[in-house]
């Protein structure tokens, strides 16, 4: 089944999409998830919440790119999940629950600045990205979208784990010269 076949299901509200869904990027889902949260059952748990938020989520939405689009959901639930475990372990449960409260009293000024800075460097890292040589990017987008680690980037672009490295390194140092031309404090 193709994607577009797929986004139909969903469009649809047929309950195949979600088997169907599994079936063509279960694996995928599951690799991003594992790679940030380390753990089976909460990378199962992640994929699952992953299915239950594209039925939410389409319709309204269309995506252009299916994968992307279960990529994105995908990895913003792993990160919370991984942020959400971390502050239970560190005894700040109660945390998100006072800034939750506090967000009643404060303005949505700060908010909106946030918003903009945030499109602002996503713009630039898209540019960055956009002018890096095919193998950069694909060593770059791996290691800080898909969390991989070195010796599977390695093994993908047929490189030494210390060529990767030296790679990464050199990205970072380019992408922060970059920001900082751009007024971006770094």
């Amino acid at each position: 089944m193709n994607d577009s076949q797929i986004v139909q299901l969903y469009w649809d509200r047929d309950e195949r999409a979600i088997p169907a869904t599994d079936e063509v990027y279960g694996a995928y889902c599951y690799t991003i998830a594992h790679n940030i949260l380390q753990s089976p059952q909460d990378s199962e748990e992640c994929v699952n919440d992953t299915y239950l938020h594209t039925w939410n989520a389409i319709p309204p939405q269309w995506p252009r790119s299916l994968s992307a689009f279960l990529g994105r959901i995908t990895r913003n639930l792993a990160l919370h999940i991984f942020h959400r475990d971390r502050a239970q372990k560190r005894g700040g449960a109660g945390l998100d629950l006072v800034y939750e409260e506090l967000s009643e009293c404060i303005s949505a000024r700060e908010q909106v600045e946030q918003a903009m800075e945030e499109r602002e460097l996503t713009a630039a890292l898209n540019d960055f990205l956009a002018a890096l040589p095919m193998k950069k990017r694909k060593i770059f987008v791996r290691r800080y979208w898909y969390a991989d680690s070195i010796s599977d980037i390695a093994a993908r672009m047929d490189m030494s784990e210390n060529s990767v490295s030296v790679t990464l390194h050199r990205l970072r140092a380019d992408l922060r010269a970059f920001l900082a031309e751009r007024g971006f404090a770094v």
